[in-house]
């Protein structure tokens, strides 16, 4: 042997190693001692020889017949698998077999002739089915649910054998098959031959198909169904690869048709919120369904086939059949599910988008446009806002195309009686920051002024409410009838935020009106005291700069000679320390309080300047007519016969009128109560309230108009003066942008024509539609 050292052998012996364990001293010695020696053919050393093996010269030879007598017994227990009866031979005897077989090149031909067993015992398969009785005709879902076990079982058995075959054959499916790319793996050949020698026919697969269809029918009209059998015989088709031809498109043109006769037909019997729950079970039992047995692959267009026949195809169906009740009675769960629901569909939030609006917006015109509503009119549009908020909140997810739109719909209603709601919002605010407001506190009235602002943010005629939110204002602070000096500043500041410093300039001025007032007082009572006659009527004066208050029409009444002193001192004391300034006195706005004795004793009344006229009238006398009460007093008409109805018709009687009546009438003669009984010490008569007058409104809007023409002129001049040249189409557009009321074309055309009259600006000669501006 030594003298082939060339040849390198499969197998040596490990040095330093005995069958992979770590060498004991006394080998690794002999080991290291040899190493010294030659190459002869494994000669020894003085200790130890080297073991060398190598490859046989010759390989050896399969016994004579191997080849056939091996296959013999494979096919032997190929067959006992097929008809499930035990293997004669040993399992691992066998897989050695095939590995010997596979060693000596006879691959190719134990696969083929592996294929051919299986596929003639898959063949003989089919026969079963071909001579079963109810394949040709059967209706019967006894019959179909027979078959479709009798199918599983055959396949849950072609699974087992090709698993046990796959076992005995492993080597061969790891080697030869492995290496054929071209080859199917023993298992995928099992598939192979079972897709198409038995699931390929037409019958069966037919057959197989309504029995699976048949049974899901079943399950969705509310029977129970074996699951179990389902998803094996789906799970077959998928493993065959044929589940998507064969099962998925007839299951979904039937899931179509089922669903659109559904939508059709439950449409017509159910109210809406029952329709949606009824969808929303359908798409639940769907996507369940595609769980327990359906493939994968099947949910994308299974659901999408359930939400357009059930949704997509009644969308507008459903919300107008339903959304306004569900809206009417805050449906909070129906409208979420509806959210929900819509969301999954194309075009299904847009469409719930349009009739959201279209809601809001009807529903607060009913609101807004009627006068009948007038009275209740903020509180409900505040109630409607927290309502369409929560609902945006809960049900809709706060999603800000919702928002958006809302916000819109209500500037959109809200804007279609133009300048009422501005003024009623003014009269709420008055409500709620006049004293005597008893049912908030602090904290419930700041919430309260915050909701009003942001109804007050969708008005456009913003100015009609600061002409009103102005004119209460003034009544408040003047007959200190505030609430709260604090809130009165809060509500300031909050318009200020909201419109700039130029809308709450006046407003603001009004504050520091009465604050400079109480100074002035201060310093007019040490005055006094330095007067040698003092007097005995205690004056307390509210200096009001004309520009920053509502304007008052002054009247001249008869003040008794005590006042008309008093006016003229505080007239000197001012003037002395303004000069060049002008006091004009509103006797619409003075109040007093006056003392009186009765019979029970003495009583003190807080009364208008007017009231107080009249009753000091009857210190000289014990009664008098309505005609000379008026020319005593010189108080206009009207506003006398409503103080005289006060005093002599309300709860607290001072005067008596004869003949008794509510009215004040021409020839009424008023008498002295001496007989006057009351509980309180200090009585408040109050002023019989005119409703604010028609004339007075009108006077308040009228101005608000007026102010509006002004701030146009103001405007074109602006424009005119920095363009110089501009066509009617562009000046009427930066108008547009500029102006923060609405205003219409005619009235933008009046005032250009206004001041084309006026001379500040002039027409072109040769084009009508063109302005010059004049210097």
């Amino acid at each position: 042997m030594a003298d082939e050292p060339q040849k390198k052998p499969h197998l040596s012996a490990l040095v330093g190693h005995t069958n992979g364990l770590t060498k004991p001293p006394s080998l690794a010695a002999a080991t290291r001692a040899g190493g010294g020696g030659g190459g002869g053919g494994g000669g020894a050393t003085a200790s130890s020889k080297k073991l060398v093996i190598k490859n046989f010269r010759e390989r050896p030879k399969l016994p004579d017949n191997y080849t056939q007598d091996t296959w013999q017994k494979l096919q032997e227990a190929v067959g006992a698998i097929q008809s499930s009866i035990s293997i004669k031979y040993n399992l691992e005897e066998l897989y050695q077999a095939v590995e010997n077989l596979c060693s000596y090149k006879v691959s190719p031909t134990l696969y083929k002739q592996l294929r051919q067993v299986c596929e003639d015992h898959v063949k003989a398969q089919i026969l079963q089915f071909r001579e079963y009785p109810f394949l040709m005709c059967y209706t019967d879902s006894l019959d179909s649910l027979l078959f479709l076990k009798k199918i599983n079982k055959c396949w849950q058995d072609h699974c087992r054998q090709m698993i046990m075959i796959r076992s005995i054959f492993l080597f061969l499916d790891r080697t030869y098959v492995l290496q054929n790319s071209m080859l199917p793996s023993i298992w995928d050949m099992g598939l192979e031959l079972f897709r198409n020698h038995i699931i390929s026919d037409k019958q069966v697969q037919n057959k197989t198909i309504d029995g699976i269809l048949l049974l899901i029918e079943r399950e969705r009209n509310g029977e129970a169904v074996d699951r179990s059998l389902l998803r094996s015989l789906l799970s077959m088709l998928s493993d065959l690869q044929v589940y998507k031809e064969s099962f998925e498109q007839r299951f979904l043109e039937e899931t179509n048709c089922l669903y659109a006769a559904e939508g059709q037909r439950l449409m017509q019997e159910r109210e809406v919120p029952e329709y949606l729950h009824h969808v929303n079970k359908r798409l639940e039992e769907e996507g369940d369904r595609v769980i327990t047995y359906l493939d994968h692959s099947t949910q994308k267009p299974l659901i999408a086939c359930v939400e357009k026949q059930l949704l997509g195809e009644h969308l507008s169906a459903i919300l107008q059949k339903g959304l306004d009740n569900l809206l009417d009675e805050n449906r909070i769960s129906d409208l979420t599910q509806t959210y929900q629901l819509f969301s999954r569909v194309k075009g299904g939030q847009q469409i719930l988008l349009q009739h959201w609006s279209e809601y809001i917006k009807n529903f607060g015109t009913t609101i807004v446009v009627n006068p009948e509503k007038d009275k209740d009119m903020v509180q409900e549009l505040l109630d409607f806002k927290d309502k369409v908020d929560h609902i945006i909140e809960v049900c809709f997810q706060k999603n800000e195309k919702f928002i958006n739109l809302m916000k819109e719909s209500f500037e959109t209603f809200i804007n279609k009686r133009p300048n009422k709601p501005a003024e009623l919002i003014a009269k709420y605010v008055d409500s709620k920051l006049r004293a005597g407001n008893k049912e908030a506190t602090d904290e419930e009235l700041e919430r309260i002024l915050d909701k009003i602002m942001i109804i007050f943010r969708f008005i456009h005629g913003k100015d009609v409410f600061e002409a009103f939110y102005k004119k209460d204002l003034a009544k408040r602070l003047l007959v200190g009838k505030s609430a709260s000096v604090d809130a009165e500043k809060s509500m300031l500041s909050k318009l200020k935020h909201e419109c700039g410093a130029a809308f709450t300039s006046k407003l603001e001025g009004m504050f520091k009106d009465m604050e400079l007032s109480k100074d002035v007082m201060v310093q007019f009572k040490q005055y006094m005291q330095n007067q040698s006659d003092p007097g005995n009527i205690d004056l307390t004066v509210n200096i009001l700069t004309m520009g920053y208050w509502p304007t008052y029409t002054p009247m001249e009444v008869h003040l008794n000679s005590e006042m008309i002193k008093l006016q003229e001192v505080f007239k000197t004391f001012y003037l002395g320390k303004h000069s060049g300034r002008k006091l004009q006195w509103q006797t619409t706005l003075g109040h007093a309080v006056l003392k009186a004795e009765f019979k029970e004793g003495k009583k003190e009344f807080q009364v208008s300047l007017f009231q107080t006229l009249v009753l000091l009238m009857f210190n000289e006398g014990d009664e008098f007519s309505f005609e000379e009460i008026k020319m005593a007093t010189g108080v206009e008409d009207s506003e006398l016969r409503r103080t005289l109805q006060s005093l002599a018709c309300g709860k607290a009687r001072v005067l008596i009128k004869n003949p008794k009546g509510k009215d004040v009438e021409d020839g009424d003669k008023f008498i002295f109560n001496s007989d006057f009984k009351h509980k309180l010490f200090r009585i408040k008569i109050n002023q019989i309230q005119m409703k604010e007058t028609v004339e007075e409104q009108v006077s308040t809007t009228e101005r608000v108009f007026q102010d509006r023409q002004y701030q146009i002129d103001a405007a074109i001049v602006r424009i005119m003066k920095m363009r110089k040249t501009l066509g009617h189409n562009l000046l009427v557009s930066e108008l547009y942008n500029q102006l923060k009321f609405p205003v219409k074309p005619g009235d933008l055309k009046k005032r250009i024509e206004s001041l084309i009259d006026r001379d500040y600006m002039e027409r072109d000669k040769d084009n009508p539609n063109q302005y010059h501006y004049v210097a």
